[in-house]
């Protein structure tokens, strides 16, 4: 068995150890095909995987994610808390690779062209010359990383700081959430903290200076039923935040979303009408139970498709990472990624 490891910031081979076997040989670094490869393992959190999300889903492999990060939500979502769940789960692939599942990532489409801020990954290991290759295609936008490009790489509104024209049609995958509104200015406050404060609470910590100065904003969303139908407009409202899930949690083990599901081909969405600040404050910690859902500023469906428009241009953030403004159409790949799961 051949496998691809991908080491995020913060691992090393070291790491590697309690996975080996004389079964296994490996190669570090993102591969430019899967010829001749089994499955790819990330060591990291979710800036990691979802810098590498649309090289994966290329691949088509088997992926198995190691919590390493400040961030490991989606890790989270598929039952993989500790280093420990994942050594079992690897385990169990490798005996007979019965546990694999084909399951749902988000995509955002970018629908205006533009001068965007966007940033090119840097990539990893002895691929990184192929992997330029393979994937860099001109309607694939590369995914930011905090846990790759570092403060230094942010400008002063906590943003990547390159720039180039972003084209309409410019996909974007996400494995967790992508936000709109107070979200993205508390994940963008987040990206800007010291990486061990943002595994302690970043985006809690982030709250009470992102409410500062923030106004609430007229969002115009549509739904559509399917890939193929048109969108239906609803009523515009003024927002505090909106947030697109494809898992139940993301920021740190809130459960914004406690009805989503990885496998259902649907976005389950999560508004929050304008709320005054000092019930948000006070009623925050009531999403790490999944218990926001009963408040009446809150409301929550689900749909394959979005098409999010504001009165001005806002910020769209996805599993912490700044993506592009709006507007943009979100929806769901369906069983994009393969990943190997606990039995």
């Amino acid at each position: 068995m051949r496998v691809a490891a991908i080491l995020g910031p913060g691992s090393s081979t070291h790491d590697l150890k309690p996975f080996q076997s004389d079964r296994v040989e490996w190669a570090i670094g993102l591969p430019a095909s899967p010829q001749g490869l089994d499955a790819v393992l990330i060591f990291g959190g979710d800036g990691t995987v979802h810098r590498h999300l649309a090289a994966l889903v290329k691949l088509a492999l088997p992926v198995l994610l190691v919590p390493a990060g400040s961030g490991n939500d989606f890790a989270r979502a598929l039952g993989l808390f500790r280093r420990r769940d994942s050594l079992e789960a690897w385990a169990a692939f490798v005996a007979d690779r019965r546990n694999v599942r084909a399951l749902d990532l988000g995509v955002i489409t970018l629908i205006e062209n533009r001068a965007d801020i966007v940033a090119e990954p840097v990539p990893e290991g002895d691929a990184a010359m192929s992997h330029r290759n393979e994937y860099s295609e001109p309607k694939q936008r590369p995914n930011d990383s905090e846990e790759g490009l570092g403060n230094a790489a942010l400008d002063g509104r906590g943003r990547p700081s390159l720039h180039r024209q972003a084209e309409a049609g410019t996909i974007t995958y996400f494995s967790c959430a992508a936000g709109v509104g107070l979200d993205g200015e508390i994940a963008r406050r987040a990206n800007a903290l010291p990486r061990w404060l943002r595994a302690h609470g970043g985006y809690a910590l982030s709250l009470p200076a992102a409410l500062l100065r923030f106004r609430p904003f007229v969002l115009q969303l549509a739904t559509a039923e399917s890939d193929q139908s048109e969108f239906t407009p609803r009523t515009p409202q003024s927002i505090t935040a909106v947030v697109f899930a494809n898992t139940p949690v993301y920021g740190g083990g809130m459960k914004i979303a406690p009805r989503a599901k990885l496998n259902d081909g649907q976005l389950d969405v999560c508004l929050i009408r304008d709320i005054s600040k000092l019930k948000l404050l006070s009623v925050f910690p009531s999403v790490y139970f999944g218990r926001h859902l009963g408040l009446r500023e809150v409301e929550y469906f689900s749909a394959p498709r979005v098409h999010v428009e504001t009165e001005h241009p806002l910020d769209v953030y996805a599993d912490g990472e700044y993506v592009c403004r709006t507007p943009v159409e979100i929806g769901v790949s369906k069983s994009a990624l393969q990943l190997i799961v606990p039995n």
